[in-house]
């Protein structure tokens, strides 16, 4: 079975169809730039470009970078343009695609829901937290399997700051950190999540999971175990994929 997954991020928009089957994309991914500001019709304009590149017309997932409550209202929008707040999602991007049926959740829920079931939270109980690092820092926990939505952990306050500011891959680009000045940032991140909710594993996903072989190994005194997100940059369109297949059955 394939559905069409869109993961929507501070700088990308990329999509494609996804076998649901293997947990991976059925085809290789298109990509287009997130506008700058990324107003509601500039993201929705770029979702129908990466849609219209395949000429899908069934259901699609999208991710959002952001809360997501109903399936449908953006309620923050931290690395995106503020008008995004109260807006109808899913209702936006439903008319702008011809009204395919549409279903919009949080970003890194998607990706946790994809590592749960295809990648590296499979068949772990306990509580597991998935990070994706990228613009900003994503967070999806699980409580023996179950989905905590919404938790928007990026927003901790890490030395007098949204942890985001000094953890994320864009901090890292932003502030010109070696691996070890910024695996030293994630490490303090990690430890406050740690102190606060004493997970079991600790999942690392983003694009920076790509590159997991320079930072993992140098973070230290953290007690629970810590993998790479083996879907990698793919997690987020596999999720939301995922979860339109569940919407529409």
């Amino acid at each position: 079975m394939q559905i069409f997954g869109v993961d929507i991020g501070g700088s990308g928009i990329k999509g494609a169809p996804v076998d649901l089957d293997r947990g991976d994309l059925a085809q290789e991914r298109c990509k287009v730039l997130t506008p700058h500001p990324a107003t509601p019709d500039g993201v929705a304009d770029g979702v129908k470009q990466v849609i219209d590149h395949f000429g899908w017309t069934g259901p699609v997932g999208l991710t959002f970078p952001g809360v997501v409550t109903g399936g449908a209202t953006v309620r923050t929008a931290a690395n995106v343009d503020k008008s995004w707040i109260d807006t109808d999602a899913r209702a936006l991007f439903s008319d702008r695609l011809g009204g395919l049926p549409v279903t919009v959740v949080n970003d890194a829920d998607a990706a946790g829901v994809a590592e749960m079931e295809f990648g590296a939270g499979r068949g772990r109980k306990g509580t597991v937290i998935l990070l994706t690092f990228g613009t900003g820092i994503g967070s999806a926990v699980f409580v023996d399997g179950t989905l905590v939505p919404n938790t928007e952990l990026g927003h901790l306050e890490l030395n007098g700051h949204d942890a985001e500011r000094r953890a994320s891959s864009k901090a890292k680009e932003d502030h010109d950190l070696s691996w070890e000045q910024w695996a030293n940032r994630v490490r303090k991140y990690l430890a406050h999540v740690e102190m606060l909710f004493s997970p079991e594993l600790f999942i690392v996903g983003g694009g920076v999971s790509r590159k997991s072989e320079k930072f993992l190994h140098l973070i230290e005194g953290i007690k629970a175990e810590i993998v790479p997100a083996q879907l990698q940059n793919n997690a987020g369109i596999v999720g939301a994929a995922m979860r339109a297949a569940h919407h529409a059955a």
